[in-house]
């Protein structure tokens, strides 16, 4: 196993410091934009950077954006999970940017969830 630098251990902080934080409550919302390489050919960062655009633009300090890999669902990319506190992921497809700030606005602020892109909602361990 190679050797972690500093840097890789302050992405470690910082992930597990967003993970605290919705746990904690101080956060509304988490939505993880799943960023594979398939994702990204599918315009995964497009829909990343509207998204955080739109976050900054509104001021929106209890929304946390995450990033994953692949989904499995290669062929319904670029995809996204909204987790609101106290309630199942909801997971999305076919994302555009467009698309995506309307989950922002409907779903997180709005606590709509958009069925027109919502693939399904749930938690994806079996127990």
């Amino acid at each position: 196993m190679p050797r972690l630098s500093i840097e890789d251990l302050k992405k470690i902080r910082e992930e597990s410091k967003a993970t605290l934080t919705l746990r904690s409550g101080q956060a509304r919302a988490k939505i993880t934009v799943h960023m594979g390489t398939c994702g990204i050919s599918a315009g995964a960062r497009d829909v990343m950077g509207a998204l955080l655009k739109e976050i900054e633009k509104l001021g929106l300090t209890d929304v946390i954006v995450t990033t994953s890999g692949c989904a499995g669902l290669c062929s319904r990319e670029p995809m996204a999970t909204v987790e609101l506190r106290g309630e199942a992921p909801v997971k999305y497809v076919d994302l555009k940017p467009e698309r995506i700030l309307r989950v922002l606005r409907e779903h997180v602020l709005e606590g709509k969830v958009v069925v027109d892109f919502a693939l399904a909602s749930g938690c994806e361990t079996t127990a």
